[in-house]
């Protein structure tokens, strides 16, 4: 594993434990040039996956981009990093298990909204506003009234 530090091509594995959830293994190495430390993680993919954009580009899934998303709506709320870890680990899985090699962003999009649903409300308007493009104040107040509605019922 190269050292992000120093971009020396060997670093030695110190200590190895599987995350709270099990989905992947968390690695401290050590660097064997400059002696700095880093943390990796090792996870299972099933196979490549694609995402389909609204305008048919074809890209990457990449994991780290669903995780940030999520932790932009999540900013400055109580969702501890571990459960944002382990929605994103949910979707990642939901994906892989579909048997489909190619993914809508909508589909994720819409995978994103139910967790977040049931994480946090406030998060989950603020993702729903930029997912579903709102506009203006009304478009947040309509939302919003249909999330407070169905909390009711």
């Amino acid at each position: 594993m190269r050292c992000p530090f120093c971009a020396f091509d060997s670093s030695q594995v110190k200590d190895s434990r599987p995350t709270e959830d099990g989905s992947a293994i968390r690695r401290r190495r050590q660097c064997e040039d400059c002696g700095a430390r880093f943390t990796t993680f090792e996870r299972i993919q099933l196979r490549e996956l694609t995402i389909l954009k609204s305008d048919d580009r074809r890209e990457p899934f990449e994991r780290a981009k669903l995780e940030r998303s999520i932790a932009t709506a999540c900013r400055k709320r109580p969702v501890p990093p571990e459960r944002i870890e382990r929605l994103a680990s949910s979707i990642q899985r939901q994906i892989e298990t579909s048997g489909e090699s190619e993914t809508s962003s909508a589909a994720i999009g819409e995978m994103v909204m139910e967790g977040l649903k049931a994480l946090d409300p406030v998060a989950y308007i603020r993702f729903a506003s930029v997912y579903k493009d709102f506009r203006e104040a009304k478009d947040f107040e309509d939302f919003a009234g249909s999330v407070t509605e169905a909390g009711k019922e």
